[in-house]
C-alpha cells in the first residue's frame, strides 16, 4: 500500500517507519525541516512501555532504548534529554513565598519509577523528532520537506491512504473541511512559553523541605497558581522547558505577562529572576483544539492533529504512542485498515479525548484549593498506575493493550471518574463538602489503587512501593505468588 505521512514530528516520522518495516510504501511529507523546535517534551511509564512493545514487534532497538532514561544515556548521550523521575506539584499564593508547614505544605510528589536508571525522561524535541526522521529514512521512508501538501500532490503520489501527523489546523482538517468540535471542550487555557537558562533548583530556593521519593526537581514541576499552573522541565544539559497555562487573563505583551506573574508569585520569581529565555518569550491565546472526526474517507488523523487538551498531565506522548501502535496493527492487515477499522480508531480518539478534556477541566476548577487539587488528581494517578501494572504483569496480547481505553476510558470502576468528579467539584462550597469530595475520590479509586493513594497519611509524597503492590495482589486479580514472580518486570527488567 501506497501511504503518505504528512508531518514529520516524532509522531509521524516513528509511524512511517513502522509502516515502511511492515512493507508498505511511505511517503513522509513536511513542511519544515529538522532540527526544530517543538514543546509536548514530557513522556510518562505508558508511553516507554508503548515504545518498548514497538521495538520489539517491529525491530526498532533504537525506541527500546529510548524508552528509558539509563538506557537512553548509554546508547544515545548526543541525544538531549531531561530525567523525570515523576510528577511534583506546589500551590503558590500570589504576594507570599511557597509555604512550608512540615507534613501540611501544599506539595505533592508522585513517583513513577524507583530508580534513575529505568526513569521516564523529557525529550528535547528538536533533537528526538530529527532521530525519528533520520531513522525513518533509514528503514526506506521517502522523505520530502519544505513541501506544501495539496490534493492535487497527493494524487500525483498516488497515496492509496494518508496519515495526517501534521498537528492543529493540518492538512485534512483543511483539505477535508473537517468540523471543528471545540464547543465539546471543557478545557480553556492560553499557554506562555520559552526555554530557560539559570534555573535555580527548588530545593536551594525553598530549603528544609521534608525528602520526598526523589529529588523534586527531577520531574514534571507543576507551579499551581490562581490564573492557572506552570510547568518546568529540567533538561540534563541545563536548559528548563517552562510556560505558564493561563485560565483568566494577564495583561500586557508576553515578556510583561511573563515578569508579572514572577513578580507576583515571589517564590517563582526566585527560581526564574535570572533565567534567560533562549528563545522570544511566545503566547497562544488558546492552545485547545478538537475536530469532529479521526478517520474516515481514506485517512486518518493522529492525536495532535485531531485534539488537544493541555499539558497538565503528560498525556501527549502517550496518547499519540497509542495510536501509532494502533495503526500498526491495522496495517498488518492484508488489505490494510477497513472502514470498520477507521470506525474504531475514531471512537477510541473521541472516548479518550473527551476524558482527558474533563480530567484536565476537573483539575483547573479544583486548583484553587490544593486539597481538592490533589485528591483529584488521584483519579489520573491510579488510572495510569492500574494500567501501566496490568501492561507490564498481566497482559501479552497485543491487541488488548493497544486498544484498551486509554486513561481508563471502558473501565467500568474509572471509565467515569473523571466526570463524575468534576460535576461534583462545581457543587463543593464548604469545608464539609471538600471532606465528603475527598472521601468520595478515596473510595472511588479503591478498586484500581495498586500503589495506595489518596492515603492521608502519605503527605502527599507517594514513593514506587512494590510491597505494597504486593499486599494489593487482589486488586489486580493476581495472587500474591504470581505477583512476586512478575516483581522483575516492575523492576525495569525485559
Amino acid at each position: 500500500m501506497r501511504v503518505a505521512v504528512v508531518g514529520s514530528g516524532f509522531a509521524g516520522s516513528l509511524l512511517a517507519r513502522v509502516l515502511a518495516v511492515q512493507g508498505h510504501d511511505v511517503v513522509l511529507l513536511e513542511r519544515g525541516t529538522h532540527p526544530r523546535f517543538a514543546i509536548g517534551e514530557s513522556s510518562t511509564p505508558l508511553a516507554n512501555l508503548t515504545l518498548e512493545r514497538l521495538a520489539r514487534r517491529y525491530g526498532l532497538d533504537d525506541c527500546y532504548d529510548l524508552a528509558a532514561h539509563g538506557r537512553w544515556v548509554a546508547r544515545f548521550p548526543e541525544l538531549r534529554r531531561g530525567l523525570k523521575r515523576g510528577f511534583t506539584f506546589y500551590r503558590h499564593h500570589a504576594g507570599r513565598p511557597f509555604a512550608t508547614h512540615g507534613s501540611h505544605t501544599e506539595r505533592l510528589l508522585v513517583a513513577a519509577s524507583p530508580s534513575d536508571h529505568i526513569a521516564d525522561t523529557h525529550w528535547l524535541r528538536a533533537d528526538v523528532d530529527h532521530h525519528f526522521v533520520r531513522a525513518a529514512v533509514a528503514a526506506g521512508v521517502e522523505y520530502q520537506d519544505r513541501t506544501a501538501v495539496t490534493p492535487d500532490m497527493l494524487k500525483e503520489l498516488r497515496a492509496d491512504f494518508v496519515v495526517d501527523a501534521s498537528g492543529p489546523g493540518g492538512f485534512m482538517a483543511q483539505h477535508l473541511a473537517i468540523p471543528s468540535g471545540l464547543r465539546r471542550m471543557h478545557t480553556n487555557s492560553a499557554l506562555l512559553f520559552s526555554h530557560f537558562d539559570g534555573v535555580r533548583l527548588f530545593s536551594d530556593v525553598v530549603p528544609g523541605l521534608p525528602a520526598g521519593p526523589y529529588p523534586d526537581d527531577w520531574a514534571a514541576v507543576h507551579h499551581i497558581i490562581e490564573e492557572g499552573w506552570m510547568y518546568s522541565l529540567r533538561f540534563d544539559h541545563g536548559v528548563t522547558s517552562a510556560g505558564f497555562l493561563l485560565k483568566e487573563p494577564v495583561p500586557g505583551a508576553p515578556e510583561q505577562k511573563w515578569h508579572y506573574l514572577l513578580h507576583r508569585y515571589p517564590t517563582i520569581g526566585a527560581l526564574f529572576g535570572d533565567a534567560k529565555p533562549l528563545m522570544p518569550l511566545t503566547y497562544k491565546p488558546r492552545i485547545q483544539h478538537r475536530l469532529t472526526r479521526a478517520a474516515g474517507n481514506g485517512g486518518v488523523l493522529l492525536p495532535h492533529a485531531y485534539a488537544f487538551v493541555d499539558p497538565l498531565f503528560s498525556t501527549g506522548i502517550a496518547w499519540s504512542l497509542r495510536a501509532i501502535e494502533r495503526l500498526g496493527l491495522l496495517f498488518e492487515k492484508e488489505g490494510g485498515p477497513t472502514e470498520q477499522d477507521l470506525a474504531r480508531y475514531d471512537a477510541a480518539l473521541r472516548h479518550e479525548a473527551d476524558q482527558i478534556d474533563t480530567l484536565v477541566a476537573g483539575a483547573y476548577h479544583a486548583m484553587s484549593r490544593f486539597d481538592l487539587f490533589a485528591a483529584h488528581a488521584m483519579i489520573y494517578f491510579a488510572a495510569v498506575s492500574f494500567a501501566e501494572v496490568r501492561q507490564r504483569v498481566m497482559w501479552s496480547d497485543a491487541e488488548s493493550i493497544a486498544w484498551s481505553g486509554f486513561l481508563g476510558v471502558g473501565d467500568p470502576q474509572l471509565g467515569g471518574l473523571p466526570r463524575a468528579s468534576l460535576r461534583r467539584l462545581r457543587h463543593v462550597r464548604t469545608p464539609a463538602d471538600r471532606r465528603s469530595f475527598i472521601n468520595w475520590v478515596s473510595n472511588a479509586i479503591a478498586p484500581r489503587n495498586v500503589c495506595g493513594l489518596a492515603n492521608p497519611g502519605a503527605h502527599g509524597l507517594y514513593p514506587v512501593d512494590l510491597d505494597l503492590l504486593v499486599r494489593r495482589h487482589q486488586v489486580l486479580g493476581m495472587s500474591r505468588e504470581s505477583l512476586i514472580n512478575a516483581l522483575p518486570a516492575l523492576r525495569g527488567g525485559a
